[in-house]
C-alpha cells in the first residue's frame, strides 16, 4: 500500500473549509497517511484523530509553510493541501499514484479544480496558455498550489517550495525545477479537487509580489540570456492587462522594482536540456 505524507497549510481563518479538507484526506482509500496540519502563526487545535499539529509562531509565508510541514511527514509521496480546498474523490490520491507510476515521466500533477457549489471555475485554474477544455490532461509549466502531488524524491530533489517568494509563482518555480530532473509537471483533468472561487486580489499585496515574484523567478532559475526575455514579456502583459488600472500598475511596478533591488536567494538556472525540452513541449521560458 502506498505512503502519503500529506501538508495541510493553514492560518486558522477558515474552520468549516479546513475541517472539510482535512476530512476529505482521511477519507481517502487503499494508502497509509501521515497528515500534518502546519498553522502558519497559529496552534491548530482540535484536529481529528490521527493528523499531527505544526504551529508556527508567526506567518512564514505558504511556501515556507509547507517546507516545515515536510519535515514532519514520512511517505513515499508528498501531498499538498491548502485550507480552503478538498477532495471530493476517496479513491484521489490512489489514483493520482497509479498515473504516477504508470507514467515516470510525471514528476508532479496537479488535479483539476472545480467550485463545489457549481459556480464556473475561473480559466486561471487551467495552467496553459492555450486553456482548452478543464477536462484536458497535459503536461504544464506552472501550477495551481492547493492541491499538488509529487513523489518525495523528486520534491527534495527540486529544493522544496521558494520560501523567499513568500505568495504567489511559487508553483511555476516547483514545475520548472521538476522538468530540470528530466520530468514533466502534469495537469491531470481526470482527477478533481474543490476549491471556491475566490479573486486572488483579495490579498493585499497581490500585484507588489505578483511583480517581484516574476523577477525572482527569472533571476532565480533561468539562464542570464533568458533573464530580460521573461521579465520583459511580463512587463509587456501586464501593461497592456492594466493599462485602465493605475493604482494596480502603480502596486505591480513598486514589486517589480523590488525584484530587482533585493536578493531573492537560491539561483539554480535551468539547464540548456531543459530550456530546449520545455520549448519542444511548447512552451520556451521567455513568457
Amino acid at each position: 500500500m502506498p505512503t502519503v505524507g500529506v501538508v495541510v497549510l493553514t492560518q486558522g481563518t477558515r474552520p468549516d473549509d479546513l475541517e472539510r479538507g482535512i476530512r476529505s484526506i482521511l477519507a481517502q482509500q487503499d494508502v497509509r497517511l501521515d497528515v500534518v496540519c502546519v498553522g502558519n502563526g497559529w496552534a491548530p487545535t482540535g484536529l481529528p484523530e490521527g493528523v499531527a499539529a505544526l504551529a508556527l509562531p508567526t506567518n512564514l509565508g505558504i511556501p515556507a509553510g509547507r517546507n516545515r510541514g515536510v519535515a514532519q511527514v514520512s511517505g513515499e509521496y508528498l501531498f499538498f493541501l491548502d485550507d480552503d480546498a478538498s477532495i471530493p474523490d476517496p479513491h484521489f490520491l490512489r489514483d493520482a499514484i497509479a498515473l504516477l507510476k504508470n507514467d515516470p515521466s510525471i514528476g508532479l500533477l496537479q488535479p483539476r479544480v472545480v467550485d463545489p457549489s457549481g459556480i464556473t471555475s475561473p480559466r486561471r485554474w487551467i495552467p496553459r496558455i492555450r486553456k482548452g477544455e478543464a477536462t484536458h490532461s497535459s503536461a504544464v509549466f506552472s501550477v495551481w498550489e492547493g492541491a499538488v502531488m509529487l513523489p518525495r524524491a523528486v520534491f527534495d530533489a527540486t529544493g522544496g517550495w521558494a520560501e523567499p517568494f513568500f505568495y504567489a509563482h511559487e508553483g511555476i518555480e516547483l514545475a520548472w525545477r521538476v522538468w530540470d530532473q528530466g520530468l514533466r509537471a502534469w495537469y491531470a483533468g481526470d482527477l478533481e479537487a474543490n476549491h471556491p472561487v475566490i479573486q486572488p486580489t483579495r490579498h493585499a499585496d497581490y500585484y507588489r509580489l505578483n511583480a517581484r515574484n516574476r523577477v525572482w523567478l527569472a533571476r532565480r532559475n533561468l539562464p542570464a540570456l533568458f533573464v530580460p526575455f521573461y521579465v520583459g514579456s511580463w512587463t509587456g502583459i501586464q501593461v497592456l492587462r492594466w493599462a485602465r488600472n493605475r493604482s494596480a500598475l502603480s502596486a505591480w511596478f513598486g514589486g517589480w522594482r523590488e525584484g530587482w533591488r533585493e536578493i531573492p536567494g537560491e539561483r539554480k538556472p535551468l539547464s540548456a536540456r531543459t530550456i530546449w525540452r520545455m520549448s519542444l513541449a511548447g512552451r520556451p521560458p521567455i513568457v
